[in-house]
């Protein structure tokens, strides 16, 4: 459970307000996301925003709420979401991962904060964190509302879906894995349910390889557990993915700027450093001294928050 008797995996900043809102996204699902902005933020004159997306498999009570607190201490109005079919966001079967709905996931947000009367519209940004800054670069790819782009320790989930771990996959190995997926389909028809893949245990075993090792710290432990972020998804899930690819339209996000964040330890750092070098100006990477992947889902003192905030002040004007 959460180590916050409130329900969070971290404890509310004083000045802070959040409050709890529920939208629609395009397809009608219902979004559960937390709106946070400063206690004396005046609310008669209008601001920024930031819609803030969770690792691939994480929920607004973790991340997102981490960066959404920070950022409204910095001025702006910020909103952390739970994906469609995750957390408390609606939608059947339960744990689907969809490169589609995730990215509608932040035009969606942009949507809710557009109807609040103390938001520009024109200032509206996002930040997506692992998972979520490949799903808010392909929301920035066709939303023109989106005016500015963060990433924070990112993966493109879907690109490695098709085309490995640092494009590692051959044709051969894709073909095999469409059709174990195939064959998962008829399981699920028999079944009358979709499997999912393995879930977080409930401790921490011998073991893990480095990588793995490191999501269980946060995951399965009290640092970030959380009951409704489960780690698993509905397998068939995969050939959404692996038909989507990767991010193809990074380039057409320019003249709108994109900031990359991520550690020099992180081994997640090949994600920005090659789409860094394939997205066009303006663009920046920032590079932490000393962090890995999970430091900059919770860590203040890893996470360049002052930079974040000099990104969306100049790109938000």
């Amino acid at each position: 459970m959460p180590h916050q008797d409130d329900g969070y995996t971290f404890p509310l900043l004083e000045g802070i307000t959040r409050t709890p809102v529920r939208y629609p996204n395009r397809y009608g699902l219902t979004i559960a996301a937390d709106l946070y902005h400063a206690a004396d933020l005046d609310l008669t004159v209008s601001h920024p925003g930031i819609v803030i997306g969770p690792p691939h498999g994480g929920v607004k009570e973790q991340g997102p709420g981490v960066y959404a607190q920070q950022m409204a201490r910095r001025g702006f109005v910020t909103l952390g979401f739970d994906p469609s079919h995750n957390g408390e966001s609606s939608g059947q079967p339960r744990h689907i991962t969809s490169p589609e709905l995730f990215a509608e996931d932040f035009s969606a947000g942009v949507d809710y904060l557009g109807t609040l009367g103390f938001i520009d519209r024109d200032r509206l940004g996002v930040i997506g964190i692992c998972g979520s800054g490949g799903f808010a670069l392909s929301a920035a790819q066709v939303d023109h509302r989106i005016k500015a782009v963060a990433t924070a320790a990112m993966y493109d989930i879907s690109g490695v879906a098709r085309e490995g771990w640092q494009h590692s996959s051959t044709p051969e190995e894709r073909q095999k894995a469409l059709t174990d997926l195939a064959a998962q389909r008829w399981a699920d028809v028999d079944a009358g349910e979709a499997a999912l893949s393995p879930t977080f245990p409930s401790a921490i075993p011998d073991g893990l390889d480095p990588v793995t090792a490191e999501f269980f710290e946060y995951y399965v432990t009290d640092r970030g557990r959380h009951p409704r972020s489960i780690g698993g998804f509905t397998i068939t899930s995969g050939q959404a993915h692996i038909n989507f690819g990767s991010l193809r339209h990074l380039a057409e996000i320019s003249p709108r700027p994109v900031l990359m964040v991520t550690g020099d330890v992180a081994h997640s750092r090949w994600f920005s450093d090659e789409l860094f070098e394939q997205a066009q100006e303006p663009k920046e990477l920032l590079v932490v001294p000393g962090a890995r992947h999970i430091d900059l889902y919770d860590r203040p003192e890893a996470i360049p928050f002052d930079a974040l905030e000099r990104f969306f002040a100049e790109s938000l004007q």
